[in-house]
C-alpha cells in the first residue's frame, strides 16, 4: 500500500470511531484540525467546519475548492454491527459515514496534500464541512464569506467517480386544510381529512411539463400526513408535507405557485434555499470531462452544491445506494482510486486553464 492511501484509511477509521451527527461534529472537527497541524498546515476552524487554504503568489490564477463533509445521519435500526467500529474485512471498511462521505473526504485530503506540494503555484482550498446532511446554516453556508472567488468547486459525495454536472433542488412544502370539527356520528361536509386526501390526489396527478436533459422531470411526493386524535371526533384540520425534487427548468417559487393553484389547502414552503444547480454549457470542466472520458450525469440527491453560488460538480468514491443504509461500508480500492482520480481531475483542470 502507498503512504497516502494508508494515511487516508487511518484517518477515516479515526473519523468513523467518533460519532459526528449533524450539529454534533465537534470531535471529528478536532481530529481533522489535529491531522492538518501534523502536516504542518494551518487549518482555520469556523464552528465545526475546517478550512485549509493554499494561495500562491500568482493571485490572478483561478481558485479551486475541494469540499466534502464529516457529519453523518444517525444509524438506522437495521445495523447488525457497531456503526462506530471501523472494521476492515475482505477489502471493505465498515462504519457509519464510511461511504457518505468519509471516503470522499479523506481521498480529497490526500489529493490536496499531493497537489499543494507538487504545484506550489496552484490556488486551492480544502473544506471539510459540517451539517451537510441537514443543509444547516452551520455548514458550508458558514464558510462562504471566508472564501475568495471560486472558479470551480469539486464536491465530494459517493458517485462511483462519475461526474454529476447537475443536481436537483429541493423544496419542502407544508400543507394545511381547515375543516369543521364535530362528532363523527353527525353529518359533516367539511372533514379536513377528506379534503386533504383530494388535494393529495391532485398533487399526485399533477404533471410538471418542463424536462431537463440531465435532471429529468420535477417530482413531487407527499411524505407525511397528520390529523385527528379520537375515533369519534372529526378534527379541525389536517396537515401534510410535500417533498419536491426540482430540475433547473423551474424556480422553487414557481413550484409552490403551481401546486397552490391546484389545491384548496394552504401551502407554505419551509425554505427556498436549496436550488437546483448545473454546470454552464461553456464551462471548461466539460472539456476536462471529455478528455478524461468521465461519465457525466444529473443527480437526484441533494448536496452542498445547492448552497454554493459558484460553478460546481459532484464526484467521489463509493456508491450512493450505500448511503444511510445499514452496515454502511466502502471498498478500500475505492479510496485508493478516489485519491488518484481527484489528483488527475484537478491537474487536468489546471492544464485546461
Amino acid at each position: 500500500m502507498n503512504a497516502p492511501f494508508e494515511k487516508a484509511v487511518a484517518l477515516l477509521q479515526k473519523l468513523i470511531a467518533q460519532p459526528s451527527f449533524s450539529r454534533e461534529e465537534n470531535s471529528t472537527a478536532d481530529i481533522l484540525s489535529e491531522f492538518f497541524l501534523s502536516q504542518k498546515l494551518s487549518p482555520e476552524r469556523i464552528g465545526n467546519n475546517i478550512l485549509v487554504q493554499h494561495h500562491s503568489t500568482m493571485e490572478d490564477r483561478p481558485c479551486i475548492l475541494l469540499c466534502s463533509h464529516h457529519d453523518t445521519v444517525k444509524p438506522n435500526a437495521g445495523y447488525s454491527r457497531d456503526p462506530f467500529s471501523p472494521d476492515i474485512e475482505k477489502g471493505k471498511l465498515y462504519g457509519l459515514g464510511s461511504n457518505d462521505a468519509g471516503a470522499s473526504l479523506v481521498s480529497m485530503i490526500m489529493a490536496f496534500l499531493h497537489l499543494i506540494r507538487k504545484h506550489p503555484t496552484m490556488n486551492i482550498i480544502l473544506a471539510a464541512v459540517a451539517e451537510e446532511e441537514i443543509s444547516g446554516p452551520g455548514g458550508v453556508s458558514a464558510v462562504l464569506s471566508s472564501l475568495p472567488a471560486i472558479d470551480l468547486a469539486i464536491v465530494g459525495e459517493p458517485t462511483e467517480m462519475r461526474m454529476a454536472v447537475a443536481e436537483k433542488g429541493l423544496v419542502v412544502i407544508d400543507g394545511i386544510v381547515n375543516g369543521v370539527p364535530g362528532h363523527a356520528a353527525h353529518e359533516n361536509t367539511k372533514n379536513p381529512i377528506y379534503l386533504a386526501c383530494r388535494d393529495i390526489q391532485r398533487i399526485e396527478k399533477f404533471k410538471f411539463d418542463r424536462e431537463s436533459k440531465f435532471l429529468g422531470k420535477t417530482k413531487a411526493s407527499v411524505t407525511v400526513i397528520n390529523a385527528g386524535q379520537a375515533h369519534n371526533q372529526v378534527p379541525a384540520k389536517c396537515q401534510f408535507v410535500v417533498d419536491v425534487r426540482v430540475n433547473e427548468a423551474y424556480t422553487l417559487e414557481e413550484i409552490v405557485e403551481l401546486l397552490q393553484a391546484e389545491v384548496e389547502s394552504k401551502l407554505t414552503a419551509r425554505s427556498l434555499r436549496l436550488r437546483s444547480s448545473g454546470l454552464d454549457s461553456d464551462h471548461r470542466m466539460w472539456e476536462v470531462a471529455r478528455s478524461l472520458q468521465l461519465d457525466t450525469f444529473g443527480s437526484a440527491t441533494l448536496s452542498d452544491q445547492a448552497l454554493m453560488p459558484f460553478p460546481s460538480i459532484k464526484i467521489g468514491p463509493g456508491d450512493t445506494l450505500r448511503s444511510h443504509a445499514a452496515d454502511e461500508f466502502v471498498y478500500l480500492s475505492e479510496i485508493e482510486d478516489g485519491i488518484e482520480k481527484y489528483i488527475e481531475l484537478v491537474e487536468a483542470y489546471i492544464n485546461a486553464l
